[in-house]
């Protein structure tokens, strides 16, 4: 798994990630991370397009979360 360093988005921190599929592809999902100490949720999304290249997962991944983050 391929993690990126994280983006800060308002109260969200977004995480995107990237896992070699087993025909050579990759896979894209997020992390995204709100709160503090007890109050803390974290929600990951897988994505289903597989990409042909690691950076075109990454930029999927990244995308995808800080849109995600900036409707919530």
């Amino acid at each position: 798994m391929h993690n990126t360093t994280p983006i800060t988005v308002g109260r969200f921190r977004v995480s995107p990630m990237t896992k070699p599929d087993s025909d050579g592809g990759f896979a894209a999902s997020v992390s995204i991370h709100s709160g503090r100490g007890t109050s803390t949720t974290t929600r990951i999304m897988r994505f289903k397009p597989r990409f042909t290249s690691q950076t075109a997962a990454l930029h999927y991944a990244s995308t995808e979360g800080v849109a995600w983050a900036l409707r919530h």
